[in-house]
């Protein structure tokens, strides 16, 4: 005869409504009376359980560095897939740590955490190397905006002489005169664009 719902509650050092989830999701067993093997429970319950969110009595000492305590946490397993493991065990060699799963083809729910928690220092590391590399220099690209700009003048300052008598003719005006008023219009234009602020900041 094993225990009761309340009596393993009270074992455990949780709630009674814990207990009842537990069973409900199938995390500990009955046995065939309806009773708890508390030995059994604790065994299924320690396996079942990320040791972070263990509770009561045997809640792992996670915030201690004592021996005993690491054992404890680090012995908490759950099966999982062989590829999951595998994934686990790959992710933390290539962050320099031990990536020594159970023997049993079990992963620790602390081990799995330090995987996902590397996996995030490298996804966090992967998006910066992206935002460095598409910010550009700032006084690169102000010296190519420039350049660009007086380019852009020169060439539209050349326009007039180009133009001018083609359009005089068009017009039936003297070239001469056609030049000098694009000439002047053209450079109150670009005086005005001049004005206009570039802010690179």
């Amino acid at each position: 005869m094993g225990l009761s719902r309340r009596q393993y509650a009270a074992h455990r050092g949780v709630s009674h409504t814990a207990v009842a989830k537990a069973i409900a999701s199938g995390r500990i067993t009955l046995e065939a009376d309806g009773s708890i093997d508390p030995v059994k429970a604790d065994r299924q319950w320690d396996a079942q359980t990320d040791p972070a969110k263990q509770r009561g009595v045997h809640a792992p000492a996670l915030g201690s560095a004592t021996a005993a305590g690491t054992a404890r946490a680090a012995a908490a397993t759950r099966p999982v897939p062989r590829a999951a493991i595998e994934s686990v065990g790959e992710t933390l060699r290539e962050a320099g740590a031990d990536p020594e799963a159970g023997a049993s083809g079990e992963v620790s729910f602390l081990r799995a955490r330090m995987a996902n928690e590397v996996i995030k220092a490298q996804t966090a590391k992967v998006r910066l190397q992206k935002m460095k590399v598409e910010l550009v220099d700032r006084a690169r690209t102000t010296a190519m905006v420039f350049d660009l700009a007086r380019r852009e003048r020169d060439a539209w300052q050349n326009w007039p002489p180009r133009v001018a008598a083609n359009m005089a003719a068009e017009l039936g005006v003297d070239p001469h005169q056609m030049e000098q008023v694009l000439d002047k219009y053209l450079r109150k234009h670009l005086g005005d664009l001049a004005e206009v602020k570039v802010d690179l900041r």
